[in-house]
Order: C-alpha cells, then structure tokens, then sequence
C-alpha cells in the first residue's frame, strides 16, 4: 500500500525549498537553480533535493553544490518553520542529470537530422 504522506511531505519540501532559494538565499552561487524533484525517506528523516542548473560546465556545477551544501543549515531552519512536521528531515542535495541526458540526446536527433 502506498503511503501518501511521504509523496505530500516531498511536493511541500519541494515547493518550500524553491520558495527559500528564490527568496531568502542570498549566495550567488545557487542563482538559476531549479528543484526538479524531492525523494523522502518512508520515516520522513531525510530528504534528498534533486535540482538542475543551466550551466553543463563542471566547475559551475561544484560552485553550485558548494553553495547549496553551504545554504542546507538556513534551508533546513526555514524549512522546520514551514512544515507542520515533528522533525525537520535531514537535506542532502544532489544534481538531476536527467535534464542534462535529454539534452544530450536531442543534441544527436538533430545531428543526425542534419545529415
């Protein structure tokens, strides 16, 4: 049977966690970072923020992952004040590589239209 709670605990995390770092994130590392997903573990003590940027390139990327680590402890103290949860969950970001994937692949469609 599934357990809905976890799926509505994971669209709130992922609503909030976009709302912070819109809002109250000032490091310019994080900016164009975008939340694609949010896995929550069936105890609802970790959380694992799945997110995208625009750039491919490789230091950008660990910019980006230095800053958000950097951010976790205000995204977390946000985060306890928005939910009505007993325990705030534990965060750990990770980068989406599907939308970089899809990219990859439509760059060969249109490769191989063009010949």
């Amino acid at each position: 049977m599934p357990n809905y709670r976890v799926g509505r605990v994971s669209q709130e995390i992922q609503k909030e966690v976009t709302d912070i770092l819109l809002k109250r994130v000032r490091d310019p590392r994080v900016e164009g970072v975008t939340v694609t997903g949010v896995d929550v573990t069936g105890d609802l003590q970790q959380a694992t923020v799945f997110y995208s940027t625009l750039s491919d390139d490789k230091d950008s990327i660990s910019e980006t992952q230095r800053g958000l680590v950097k951010a976790t402890g205000l995204i977390k103290k946000e985060l306890g004040s928005r939910l009505s949860l007993y325990k705030t969950p534990e965060l750990t970001f990770a980068r989406d590589e599907s939308v970089a994937y899809g990219s990859r692949i439509d760059q060969l469609l249109n490769k191989l239209k063009e010949e």
